[in-house]
């Protein structure tokens, strides 16, 4: 107390003041976390998302149009982008590697399948959703076929998004379930 009837403020109170908005600030925009995301080519509707870690993988499984064997791509999260870490298949194809190449090296897996490893960046990978191919997303234990987002002939763009809790609460950000 001051003099008689008097409260003491604080002298710097707008500077608490500033530091608790600055911080709500930070904690409602600053993207805290990654999101994979896909969405519809051609219009860019958010069509699904799943919260990632950098360094999680999944695998987008298909069936080769040719040949008509299960090939098993497997990416990568990076900070802002994809990697496609490498693919797995039990039979050549076109446009399927037949060998290892600067792009990639080609072995056998102990069970006979082929591992073919490529560590490349890509900023994101576009499917376009297939009749026959039944391309799968296996991420986080569950397997989501890609035509329950879309129909076939869709293009579908899997990209890595960075999450904010505004992004949750515009409803940008929903996970499968």
């Amino acid at each position: 107390m001051g003099h008689a009837g008097q409260v003491m403020r604080p002298k710097n109170g707008w500077l608490w003041g500033g530091a608790l908005i600055l911080a709500v600030v930070l904690l409602v925009f600053w993207p805290w976390s990654r999101a994979l995301r896909i969405s519809d080519e051609r219009t860019g509707r958010l069509l699904w998302c799943e919260r990632m870690q950098i360094g999680e993988t999944f695998v987008l499984a298909y069936i080769h149009s040719v040949n008509r064997r299960p090939v098993y791509d497997t990416l990568r999260v990076a900070d802002d982008h994809l990697v496609i870490v490498g693919s797995r298949f039990d039979a050549f194809g076109a446009g399927m590697p037949e060998g290892s190449s600067q792009d990639g090296e080609l072995s056998v897996a102990p069970d006979g399948w082929l591992i073919y490893r490529v560590e490349r960046p890509v900023p994101d990978i576009v499917v376009r959703v297939g009749r026959v191919a039944e391309h799968t997303l296996h991420i986080k234990g569950v397997a989501i076929p890609l035509v329950r987002l879309a129909p076939p002939g869709t293009a579908l763009r899997l990209s890595i998004y960075p999450t904010a809790l505004i992004d949750v609460i515009k409803g940008r950000y929903m996970q499968w379930t």
